[in-house]
């Protein structure tokens, strides 16, 4: 069986917590950030899991689990 490649747009976005979860950090966070607030700034710093919707099709993306 030969291996599979791994998608390297997601690697850079995603990774994979050492229980398994799936977790991606938010989008935003770089433009126009002086007129956030710092309660909103603060925010885009946490990585948040990904949605049960989208797990599967990304999970594809990385077959041997980035970490």
């Amino acid at each position: 069986m030969p291996k599979i490649k791994t998608h390297k747009g997601a690697k850079g976005r995603f990774h994979i917590t050492g229980s398994g979860k799936l977790m991606r950090t938010k989008g935003g966070k770089s433009h126009l950030r002086r007129r956030k607030a710092k309660r909103t700034k603060r925010l885009y710093g946490e990585t948040i899991p990904v949605s049960p919707s989208d797990r599967a099709r990304i999970k594809r993306l990385l077959p041997y689990g980035i970490r």
